[in-house]
């Protein structure tokens, strides 16, 4: 028996086997905690074609840390800001501490000729690439110290909700960021094809257009919609007063 072998026998038999049990179970408790907090569109994103797995964004990863009682601090690994060839690239490492102790890191990077920048001027996007290395950093972290990698991705985050490819200047998963067009028709549906309506409770939240709507007003505006059709619909289908039974 090789002595590798030994040493991870010896490992197993040294593990406390009902206080991993007890450890599982609150992971799984917390997972499924984390899950009932967020909210589809706006901490999280489903990607068509990618699989059931959804992606974490930002604020998403911000109430996981808030939920845990966690701080983060950034520091810059790496960075290169070429004014003469227009090429900007950052690297960022994000620690995340309780009560002033390390518990664990995150490292994300971001340059402006990746696909979603490449079309951009690069010199108008600086900021911009900083501060997506900084989000992806912080998101890496949170994934590790929640235990939320089987629950959650960050790799397809180059790609809006609906599959495509962002459009110039769009910054795309931030909670700034105006709904999808199957969104959009979500909308119409639950309001029962009454543009009408929509076009009403769109104005009421300062919105023209259904391409405005910022994911954060989203589900908001969906159930205001939903309320007021339901209550249209019910009001349509009650008999007038000389429709009823009524007897001399």
């Amino acid at each position: 028996m090789s002595e590798q072998m030994v040493t991870s026998l010896s490992v197993i038999e040294s593990v406390e086997l009902t206080q991993i049990q007890q450890t599982l179970s609150k992971i799984t408790q917390f997972q499924n905690l984390v899950q009932s907090q967020l909210k589809q569109s706006i901490d999280y994103g489903i990607i068509p074609g990618t699989g059931n797995k959804p992606t974490l964004l930002k604020p998403g990863a911000e109430k996981i840390l808030m939920l845990m009682g966690l701080s983060s601090e950034f520091e810059m690994m790496d960075s290169t800001r070429d004014f003469k060839e227009g090429f900007f690239q950052y690297q960022v490492k994000c620690r995340l501490y309780k009560n002033g102790v390390l518990i664990t890191e995150g490292i994300g990077a971001a340059n402006t000729r990746e696909n979603k920048y490449v079309k951009q001027n690069a010199f108008t996007i600086d900021n911009t690439v900083l501060k997506m290395a900084k989000k992806r950093a912080l998101v890496d972290a949170t994934l590790l110290v929640a235990s939320l990698s089987q629950i959650f991705t960050q790799d397809i985050e180059d790609l809006d909700l609906q599959g495509n490819a962002p459009t110039q200047g769009q910054v795309t998963h931030d909670s700034t960021d105006t709904i999808s067009k199957a969104q959009a028709k979500r909308m119409y549906a639950i309001s029962h094809v009454d543009a009408e309506l929509c076009k009403a409770t769109l104005a009421a939240y300062g919105y023209e257009k259904s391409e405005q709507v910022r994911k954060a007003d989203y589900e908001k505006i969906c159930a205001e919609i939903e309320k007021k059709a339901s209550a249209r619909d019910t009001d349509q289908s009650a008999p007038d007063d000389d429709d009823l039974p009524w007897k001399d």
